[in-house]
């Protein structure tokens, strides 16, 4: 949000996301990312641009979004079911099939029952292709791979809540959900082969499912409400993923090849790369909130906060037939490993206080006071046979006193990571809030913002520290003409000291590292008109203005950064930050016999905006290019039914939402009168389908 962004975080072991997401009480942003949660039966989305950090804490460093789910109501039997099929441009059918049911089991008791099972067709298609390694001469291809919209996803689940109404104070709400996701092939197509063709030699997979237990529990104690909510999450995602891009581009820029050999010490014909990787996460919060009623001219709100995280993350890069003397003791055909615990610990307390000044004037002051310990333990790197033969391994594997301890891990030749890094400190808001009228208010905000630090996964990279946020803001709120135009919008700046940014180091391994100060200028705005009784317009749009305020080093902590080491100039603009994106609404309702119907137009524009933020990141991958899409619906309903025909990317845009290379600067290298790996993420191609819905 807001233009917060150094780049890609999703890796292994990086840093948090900058924005918070809530499932209901349930924090969702987790070490891995943000749960990719299928969104249905769901009362509203709350989102909350610009630093939160006094209620809600870490990470919540840009904004906070909050999905809010239907809960389970005594007012009586309720169900529905919604179906959709669709199909994609130069791709395949998918579908969509989702229901729920609201049962009250006794006067104060109720339950809601939620499933989904989901398709999504692929539309990108992995091509024959051939690949010749220079080292062995051998040249390799991918026939037995070759298929069309090989990209689909499937994804499955479902929700369980209960609601009980102790007597007239209390209620108490357990809920079960959880997650299957499978997802074949890749999202990225390489422009070298065509648009929407890519060349990948071995599986890609990705099975992600998650389960959940949350708990809130609501009460009062005199005029004061108390709300406990808790949590526990499991998460294992299973990958495979194709390494042939990276084994060739070694091979090409450092003839990595002879290295590569069988038990008789020979170099392989196909030393060809693939990455098994397990990551099993687990997460537990705990909040008890306090606050006075909304109603009083003094009301606070404050509370304890604790969550522990842990990740267990198996990195296994395999080369079928790699020698027994040379592969990772206990792991056939590794070359590499990765074999790590990480557990981020944190814990709270937080307040917050409104005073009505006048009847007009409201002053707003909050503080979190916050703490946190972040460690990561295990073992990365080659076996020391491998070690001795190539030297590549100089402090990453068991050789050369790396091993700190001689006890194996969990089968690993031993322990060579164990670090820890603790922080604390506090975070704090103050707004002052005048209404002008009973329509219309303006406001001025001071908030900040953080990110805890952690360890590198590389142990000869030292810790990256937090970073923290400081957003300056003023805005509006208004309703207009009689309530028929809604208007709102924000100005503001804000400084994100010492971000962290991550980038692929020696081996392809991601780093993070503290940048220099970013600093951000931006407005947003939305309009609401309702034009008529049948026609409403929508506008929703935001410029920034997002810029590094000094230089990034490629040297960490080198100061002042030599000419030579420079990795990014004072004034760099921030990847993934168009400085303007917006969009349009027209929606015109109209009856069609005893049917309400509706027509809606969407139209969706963003400019230029880069994807890397070093200089020789940016020169590599190039830019993202500015682009406009458009969608188109129309419907109708009566008496519980409904039905929807839907077009989106009317006009079947080729545009580009990310570019990447999957080796970093090895790729760049690597392939020596050949194009490199570069993958362009595109928009879903023009997508046609219909709905039908009925609620009971």
């Amino acid at each position: 949000m807001r233009g917060v962004s150094s780049g890609d975080n999703g890796n292994h072991s990086g840093p948090l996301p900058t924005v918070g997401t809530y499932l209901d009480e349930m924090p969702i942003t987790t070490i891995g990312g943000t749960l990719d949660v299928h969104v249905y039966d769901i009362a509203r989305v709350e989102v909350l641009p610009g630093p939160q950090g006094t209620l809600y804490g870490a990470s919540s460093e840009a904004g906070t979004m909050r999905i809010i789910t239907n809960k389970p109501s005594t007012a009586g039997f309720s169900a529905g079911y919604d179906l959709q099929g669709n199909d994609i441009e130069h791709g395949g059918a998918g579908y969509v099939a989702e229901g729920y049911v609201n049962i009250p089991v006794a006067s104060n008791a109720a339950i809601r029952l939620v499933a989904f099972d989901q398709h999504d067709a692929g539309y990108i298609d992995n091509v024959f292709g051939t690949r010749t390694y220079p080292t062995s001469g051998d040249t390799i291809n991918n026939a037995g791979y070759v298929k069309k919209n090989f990209n689909d996803t499937d994804t499955y689940g479902g929700r369980l809540a209960l609601k009980v109404d102790l007597n007239d104070s209390w209620t108490i709400e357990p809920t079960l959900m959880g997650q299957d996701l499978r997802a074949n092939g890749v999202f990225g197509y390489e422009p070298a082969y065509g648009y929407l063709n890519a060349e990948r030699f071995q599986p890609d997979t990705d099975h992600d499912r998650w389960g959940a237990a949350t708990l809130a529990i609501n009460g009062k104690i005199g005029k004061f409400s108390l709300v406990y909510a808790g949590s526990y999450f499991v998460r294992q995602v299973d990958t495979k993923s194709d390494y042939t891009d990276y084994s060739i581009a070694y091979d090409n820029a450092y003839g990595s090849g002879v290295f590569w050999q069988d038990s008789s010490g020979n170099p392989l014909a196909n030393p060809s790369q693939e990455i098994v990787g397990t990551d099993k996460f687990t997460k537990e919060s705990h909040e008890l909130r306090i606050s006075s009623p909304s109603t009083d001219r003094f009301r606070v709100i404050a509370g304890l906060f604790t969550q522990r995280q842990t990740h267990w993350i198996i990195q296994d890069y395999q080369i079928q037939g790699f020698g027994t003397q040379l592969e990772v003791p206990g792991w056939a055909n590794t070359i590499w490993l990765t074999d790590q615990m990480r557990i981020d610990q944190d814990y709270a307390a937080f307040g917050e206080a409104s005073f009505d000044i006048t009847q007009d004037l409201t002053l707003t002051a909050g503080i979190r006071g916050y703490s946190y310990r972040n460690s990561l333990e295990g073992f990365f790197g080659y076996s020391e046979n491998y070690d001795a033969l190539t030297g590549y391994g100089a402090g990453m594997g068991p050789t050369g006193g790396n091993c700190l301890s001689a006890n194996h891990y969990r089968g690993d030749p031993c322990v060579n990571l164990d670090k820890t890094v603790t922080g604390q400190g506090e975070t704090h808001k103050i707004n002052l809030t005048y209404k002008l009228s009973g329509d219309a208010l303006v406001y001025a905000t001071y908030s900040t913002g953080f990110r805890p630090g952690g360890v590198n996964r590389n142990a000869n990279f030292g810790a990256y520290a937090a970073d923290t946020l400081d957003n300056y803001e003023v805005g509006w709120k208004s309703s207009l003409f009689d309530k028929t135009v809604r208007f709102n919008g924000a100005v503001y700046y804000e400084e994100w000291k010492g971000f962290q940014y991550s980038f692929l180091g020696p081996n392809s391994l991601t780093i993070i590292e503290n940048g220099p100060n970013a600093g951000i200028l931006g407005i947003e705005s939305t309009v609401d008109w309702r034009a008529t009784d049948h026609l409403n317009l929508s506008f929703n749009g935001a410029y920034n203005d997002a810029k590094t305020l000094g230089v990034l080093c490629a040297v960490a902590n080198e100061s002042p950064c030599l000419p030579g080491d420079v990795a990014a100039p004072k004034g760099t603009v921030l990847p993934y930050t168009p400085p303007f994106k917006g969009n349009l609404t027209a929606r015109y309702t109209f009856d069609i016999g005893s049917w309400n119907a509706h027509a809606q137009g969407a139209v969706l524009y963003q400019s230029k905006n880069e994807v890397g933020l070093r200089t020789g990141d940016v020169a590599a991958l190039g830019d993202i290019a500015p682009y406009a899409t458009a969608d188109v619906s129309f419907g109708a309903e009566k008496g519980g039914m409904s039905g929807e025909l839907f077009i989106k990317n009317l006009f079947n845009t080729h545009a580009a939402l990310n570019n990447y290379v999957p080796c970093g600067s090895t790729c760049y290298v690597g392939f020596p009168g050949a194009p490199e790996p570069r993958y362009v993420v595109p928009i879903q191609p023009l997508t046609v389908g219909l709905k039908f819905g009925q609620k009971f």
